[in-house]
């Protein structure tokens, strides 16, 4: 899992291996899709629109689904075509928008049950991985999981409860072998969070109560999900990480 000598980085190698990352056209979903490609594996990728060709710059070599994720025909056809996986991340969601957040119902229904419909469809797809260690699910969830927020109820309702279902099927998936985790990101620029993130006196706030004192990369929330679905998190199951430069700690 080292990479060369005095770089200090992973290498993750999961060459032969398929993985299915819900909204993986862009941010931090696209940065996941990019580096497990560059890791050997086969990726699969959603979006909400009907054609890739809706997209620029998407993951090269990745696989296209159209996956809405309020509509359970959708989430029942990317399943059936996904045939034999080995890694699932549950990367899709969102606020509705910037300042336009969906309301309470549609960011439940996005965030969480979706999340819900898809891992147990697909469970008999991972129940038969050969990923060392058994297949891997990785839910993405929000500082929003832990901190109150008076604009996106719906939003941080369902990033809750999404780390308390990733626990909820660590037991129930760990009989076939699955394992199932969670990576909570802090502040990352990405199309969602840039309206934020490019706001001078936003920026500088979340600095000043980061520890590390910077926003972070999506790459970095990348690594923690490689991690996580690699053999050598074999024996971490059920487990939310949290990859926020430490703000989480001084709140």
């Amino acid at each position: 899992m080292t990479g060369p000598a005095g770089t200090g980085a992973a290498h993750f190698d999961f060459a032969g291996l398929r993985v299915l990352v819900t909204g993986g056209t862009r941010g931090i979903g696209a940065a996941i899709a990019r580096a497990f490609g560059a890791a050997g594996a086969e990726v699969l990728i959603t979006g909400s629109a009907e054609s890739a060709d809706s997209y620029e710059d998407l993951p090269s070599h990745a696989r296209y689904f159209q996956l809405r994720l309020a509509h359970r025909e959708d989430i029942a056809a990317v399943a059936a075509a996904a045939g034999r996986l080995d890694i699932l991340v549950n990367n899709a969601g969102g606020t509705g928008g910037a300042f336009t957040p969906y309301d309470f119902d549609t960011a439940v229904d996005v965030n969480l049950n979706a999340v819900f419909h898809l891992t147990q469809a697909l469970g008999g797809s991972l129940g038969e991985s050969r990923l060392r260690g058994g297949a891997a699910v990785v839910n993405i969830a929000s500082e929003m999981s832990l901190f109150a927020s008076p604009h996106f109820f719906g939003y941080g309702a369902a990033k809750a409860a999404l780390v308390q279902l990733t626990r909820s099927f660590c037991v129930s998936l760990a009989p076939r072998g699955i394992r199932v985790n969670a990576v909570l990101p802090g502040s990352v620029p990405t199309p969602m969070t840039n309206p934020f993130a490019e706001n001078p006196d936003v920026h500088k706030l979340v600095c000043d109560a980061t520890p590390l004192a910077r926003w972070g990369e999506a790459r970095e929330i990348a690594d923690a999900v490689m991690f996580l679905a690699s053999p050598a998190a074999s024996f971490i199951s059920g487990h939310t990480l949290v990859v926020d430069g430490g703000y989480s700690i001084t709140k």
